[in-house]
């Protein structure tokens, strides 16, 4: 499953990535992260709490950051396993930050696959969600930025 779009921001590419990369901040965006744990400069576990459907799922993720090039590139990889269900996932996400007339645009893609009981739930389902859920990192996103002097 491919979800991609953009997001934008009204703050300057170099403060948008800087909060980006900083993982606290960007786990803080993503509606039901909790328990993130930093084990290296590119590596960390979470948990991710999230309901699907009628269905709850908890999953024990873990991120890599594989590319950060300043200022305007970020990629990483997620792996995770929900917990009490047999299945896996595993997405590759793409950020990519360009200037447009003072404002950042952050363009996005996510490849992921979906393994076991959520795989069966279908697409359109797990569409919608994605939908929901980038619809609150956008708000929590330029919320960041929204205070008198953030960002700069």
């Amino acid at each position: 499953m491919n979800i991609s779009g953009e997001i934008r921001v009204q703050a300057p590419r170099a403060a948008v990535f800087d909060k980006l990369k900083d993982a606290p901040f960007f786990a803080s965006c993503i509606d039901g992260v909790k328990d993130l744990k930093e084990i290296d400069a590119t590596h960390y576990d979470a948990v991710l709490e999230t309901k699907v459907a009628y269905m709850t799922f908890t999953f024990k993720v873990s991120v890599e950051l594989t590319k950060l090039s300043p200022p305007d590139t970020i990629e990483a990889r997620v792996e995770g396993t929900p917990l009490g269900v047999v299945g896996r996932l595993t997405a590759t996400s793409r950020t990519h930050l360009t200037e447009a007339g003072g404002e950042t645009v952050v363009s996005y893609s996510i490849d992921s696959t979906l393994a076991g009981k959520l795989g069966s739930i279908g697409q359109p389902v797990l569409k919608s969600k994605a939908k929901d859920m980038e619809k609150k990192f956008t708000e929590r996103l330029r919320a960041a930025f929204s205070a008198p002097g953030a960002g700069q």
